[in-house]
């Protein structure tokens, strides 16, 4: 969690993200996690952070925390070897050790788990190297072991976590701090025992959900943090308890349904949690596709009270979304888009944190423990989904097929699809799918089951024989040209552009924006063209490539760049350095921290990004 020891308040992501600033095809395989084989703690879950500190909020001893909570995370353990060493220390606060390992050895009689959380706001760690890994597992090996804490929590924050320019698959990173954490992760629970030991995270929005419209691998003048949890989340499903994202202290972020949702009410709880049970195209490319949690990994992260973070949630805002989320209750806002029916066995609430709960007269624990222990048990669910229908040919060459059909509809919600050929299947999130490695000239009969969340199957598909191509066939087919170009921002020496995807029989590659005799390569819908000369106009030409190489039509549009000198006008999507000028409302302001603007984010509404001149 983002915590400053001197300060009183737990502020996360808006002042980290605006400081800065502010992955799976749906055509590739998805991991259909199964839950631990050892129920995970209630499935009612209240979570709690305990300071190892005073900040103000007032220092409790471990047996003394409210019985409302299940769950205490001990925050926190922080590096002892600097940002790059990777060796992690714990040394409890107002206690002797031989104390602090009775209390925790307390609570867990009492049917407690007690976790140690690492990181937080002091507490950044950057696994840059093998051996700032292997520090890490064995300090933090050594640190569990010790104290005889249940598991580990992951609160990498700050600057822990980015992407190398390039690193654009969340399935396949190859970000060192990222490849090395995944490791190291998987490696301490495999010590421990998967069925004994809790792994949880709990980022911020910035590191999640903002991977739905940004991507630090892959995007042009963006945060190279953003949506930097992906890889590590997606690589660890399997052994993942819970994921409680911070929803405070954070900026607008933009939901599935294409509108910015602002922190503080249910409406922004709703679209945060519906965007991982759902799943969501990563920097909306949709062959991209980060698949979604099951429903008992979900947890709703959230402040105490006013001095625990910015984006306090009242207790009927909170329950109104719990509604949404666990009943199906739909809001007038925001609607779900993985399930209209609601989440029975959504995980529960994760707060920031246990002492300001206390400071603030336990309104957070009473209030939710009640709303949580008032819900009726899930029944078990035995009905499977509907079979996928109209299942088609999308495309297909000598090696592959790729197929499209339509959705299933489920009672507690379709998880994912398993595709049938021969004696071979695959599993896939989406509804569509390319099937890659056949032989040439050969028929094939296809279908197609649901799952859903209970791991119930549909019946099958109607059966689709599709016959692949002989070999040496070559696909002489261009892409569409790229559909509804635009200009989205500009500034005196750079313009940003966006257009609908192009369509292809056999797969969209990238695009090509062409500037005069300049050019440059995107992979996404999108793109921001640097180093232009201000007051110029400049013409631009986007063309689709497709995997055998054909290009499409051009897309074209011209734009004139801002004037040079004095303050621009501020604006959405702009990448901004330390020192720019911008005016809002008939003032200027000075930026002061780097960062690429969103809406939301004008310079009144973020005095830690603008300063007033």
């Amino acid at each position: 969690m983002n915590l400053s020891k001197n300060g009183l308040s737990k502020y996360r992501s808006f002042k980290l993200t605006l400081w800065a600033a502010m992955i799976a095809s749906l055509l590739s395989v998805m991991i259909m996690v199964p839950p631990k084989a050892e129920a995970s703690a209630a499935s009612r879950t209240m979570i709690g952070y305990w300071h190892n500190f005073d900040n103000g909020s007032g220092f409790i001893k471990l047996r003394d925390v409210s019985a409302k909570f299940d769950v205490i995370n001990v925050s926190f353990a922080e590096p002892t070897s600097g940002v790059t060493g990777g060796t992690i220390g714990f040394t409890p606060y107002n206690y002797t050790d031989a104390d602090f390992k009775a209390d925790v050895a307390y609570l867990q009689s009492q049917g407690k788990k007690v976790i140690i959380s690492i990181g937080g706001a002091n507490g950044q760690v950057q696994l840059a190297s093998t051996s700032a890994r292997d520090n890490f597992v064995n300090s933090v090996t050594a640190i569990i072991e010790k104290y005889g804490f249940d598991g580990l929590d992951v609160d990498f924050e700050g600057h822990s976590l980015y992407l190398n320019a390039g690193d654009s698959d969340f399935k396949n990173p190859t970000t060192p701090v990222i490849v090395n954490l995944i490791t190291a992760l998987r490696t301490i629970n495999d010590h421990f025992g998967t069925n004994k030991f809790y792994l949880t995270m709990a980022p911020e929005t910035f590191f999640v959900q903002l991977g739905y419209s940004f991507y630090g691998g892959s995007c042009i003048s963006c945060d190279n943090r953003a949506g930097a949890y992906l890889p590590v989340i997606y690589a660890t499903r399997d052994i993942l308890d819970w994921l409680q994202v911070q929803n405070y202290n954070s900026g607008p972020i933009t939901g599935l349904d294409d509108q910015y949702h602002t922190m503080g009410n249910a409406d922004f709880h709703v679209a945060m949690a519906d965007m991982v049970l759902t799943g969501f195209p990563v920097a909306k490319n949709p062959n991209n596709f980060f698949p979604a949690l099951r429903p008992d990994q979900v947890v709703l992260g959230l402040p105490a009270n006013g001095n625990a973070g910015g984006g306090f949630t009242s207790v009927a805002e909170v329950q109104k979304a719990l509604d949404a989320l666990i009943k199906g209750v739909q809001l007038s806002s925001y609607k779900t888009r993985g399930s209209t029916t609601g989440y029975p066995d959504f995980r529960g609430l994760m707060t920031w944190s246990i002492n300001w709960d206390k400071f603030n007269n336990f309104e957070f624990s009473n209030s939710h423990r009640a709303y949580l222990d008032a819900l009726t048990p899930s029944a078990p669910d035995t009905e499977p989904p509907t079979a996928p229908s109209n299942v088609s040919v999308v495309s297909k060459s000598s090696t592959s097929v790729a197929l499209s059909w339509t959705a299933s509809t489920d009672n507690v919600g379709v998880t994912g699809y398993t595709v049938y050929y021969g004696t071979q299947s695959m599993n896939v999130s989406g509804t569509s799918a390319a099937i890659t490695g056949l032989s040439p000239d050969t028929s094939y009969v296809f279908t197609i089951k649901a799952k859903d969340a209970k791991g119930n199957l549909s019946a099958a598909s109607a059966p689709l024989t599709v016959k692949t191509d002989p070999a040496g066939t070559v696909d002489q087919t261009p892409p569409t040209a790229p559909g509804n170009l635009q200009v989205t921002a500009k500034t005196a020496n750079s313009v940003t552009l966006s257009w609908t995807a192009s369509t292809d029989n056999v797969g969209v590659t990238g695009y090509t924006v062409s500037y005069g005799a300049a050019s440059l390569n995107v992979t996404g819908t999108t793109a921001t063209v640097t180093g232009l000369t201000a007051n110029t106009s400049y013409s631009f030409t986007v063309t689709a490539k497709d995997v055998a190489g054909n290009v499409s039509p051009g897309a074209a549009v011209s734009v004139t760049t801002d004037a040079q000198g004095g303050a621009q006008a501020w604006a959405p999507n702009v990448s901004y350095k330390v020192g720019d000028e911008a005016t809002y409302g008939g003032k200027t302001y000075t930026c002061r921290q780097p960062h690429t603007s969103l809406t939301g984010w004008e310079p009144p509404n973020v005095p830690a990004l603008w300063l007033l001149k």
